[in-house]
């Protein structure tokens, strides 16, 4: 498909991370958080990682396995290493390692930048070049590090004098270090729910930041993480990525209280994620997933722009739709976004309503749609092309549901529109006459 070049495109301020040759594309896997909690071993996450292996998951780039938190004994051995639990990982993790090496997937490691986890486990503070040395030893080279909540298990600020930025950095120097003596560079994916804008200071050191509180899954906690993502679309390029969090497609329920997510909530939640170019991270337990949900992770066509090797920059609003442009609201965040790829004009429409609406926009409300041009529609939904665009597109979507859609050239508009008003603002006839709208 042809790539389409917006004219406003100078307007796009470049915030791509620092390139340390790693985590260029949003990162693509598994964690073990949001299915288990601390209750997996082995035996669980190897099934994970068979399931994606067995649906074309890990062919299609799902390759990360996150041991989230709980993997370690808690108290470290007498030369201060953490231990992998033993009765979770009775073969070690390096035999275990190797094991979803086999698979296609390598594992990734969980820390905090505290004295200890969220859940009571070794943290890494003051020990962060040896635990690297520790993960690498386990076959890891991906870190998601947090910032503990609980002020006993964190150091005091007068022990550190520093910031969030300044304690994620103290990893992201023994990342650099590591790199030095080794040869390999962590993948480094931060963790402090958005506390102090890691979407500004993220990519001085890391390729991911999460940017929002931990997901649910209702769509209430969706809608309000996409609301924030709105105002904060910018912060991802390439070696940069918003992290909107771990999925919660195919929890419906599932957890305490149980999860409610419907199928089209399922799918507008997978679409945002995907073209707001957040990593891709499956928090289901794959065992259970109907070929529905498998088939959410496995749409190929989100997935490719999430992975678009030339256009790194998230889509972003062009109108709010239920409340004003630009101002937030938790319950109803922006409808209209749209934005470049290699593969057309990215739309994403999204129904934030809680019945059925008619969705009309007028294609040139996208800064990447050329006026005077009639455009193919590509269903990234329906995998198949549609039909023709002609300065306007209604969509009709169900409660919480979604489009998405990609807009490429067709030629000019036909010749009976007379060359008129082409733009949804500021037009005028062939002649100079203007035509206000």
């Amino acid at each position: 498909m042809q790539l389409v070049v917006g004219t406003l495109a100078y307007m796009v301020i470049s915030v791509a991370g620092f390139n340390n040759g790693v985590g260029k594309l949003p990162a693509l896997g598994y964690d073990t958080f949001n299915a288990f909690g601390c209750d997996y071993n082995a035996s669980s996450v190897a099934a994970q990682a068979k399931v994606m292996q067995k649906h074309g998951l890990v062919d299609l780039g799902y390759k990360i396995l996150i041991l989230d938190d709980c993997y370690a004994l808690k108290e470290r051995n007498e030369t201060g290493h953490m231990v992998a639990d033993p009765a979770k990982f009775p073969s070690g993790l390096p035999a275990f390692s190797a094991q979803i090496n086999k698979l296609g997937m390598k594992l990734a490691a969980y820390g905090d930048n505290g004295y200890q986890t969220c859940a009571g486990y070794p943290g890494s503070y003051g020990r962060e070049l040896q635990d690297l040395q520790t993960w690498s030893s386990w076959g890891m080279s991906y870190l998601k590090k947090t910032a503990n909540t609980t002020a006993l298990d964190i150091p005091a600020d007068n022990t550190t004098q520093e910031n969030m930025l300044g304690r994620f950095q103290r990893m992201a120097s023994a990342i650099e270090e590591f790199a030095a003596q080794t040869g390999i560079t962590f993948e480094y994916s931060l963790c402090e729910w958005g506390w102090q804008q890691p979407w500004i200071w993220g990519r001085k050191m890391a390729q991911a930041w999460r940017n929002d509180g931990d997901i649910k899954p209702y769509w209430s906690a969706l809608a309000a993480i996409i609301d924030q993502a709105s105002f904060q679309y910018w912060g991802s390029d390439f070696y940069g990525h918003n992290d909107m969090d771990i999925l919660e497609v195919g929890n419906t329920g599932l957890g305490t209280p149980p999860g409610n997510l419907t199928y089209d909530e399922a799918k507008s939640h997978f679409t945002a994620w995907a073209l707001l170019k957040s990593p891709l991270i499956i928090g289901t337990d794959l065992t259970k997933a109907t070929k529905r949900i498998l088939d959410i992770f496995g749409n190929r066509d989100l997935v490719k722009v999430n992975q678009d090797p030339n256009v790194g920059q998230s889509i972003s609003p062009f109108r709010w739709g239920i409340n004003p442009d630009f101002v937030s609201n938790a319950t109803h965040p922006a409808e209209y976004w749209s934005g470049n790829s290699s593969y057309g004009v990215v739309f994403m429409i999204l129904n934030t309503q809680d019945s059925p609406q008619s969705m009309f926009f007028n294609l040139t409300e996208s800064w990447a749609i050329r006026a005077g041009r009639q455009y193919s529609v590509y269903d990234m939904w329906e995998h198949k092309h549609t039909g023709v665009a002609v300065r306007n597109m209604t969509v009709q979507l169900p409660a919480h549901g979604v489009a998405a859609l990609l807009l490429n050239d067709d030629g000019p508009e036909p010749s009976s529109l007379n060359g008129s008003c082409a733009m949804y603002y500021q037009c005028s006839f062939p002649n100079g006459t203007y035509i206000s709208n």
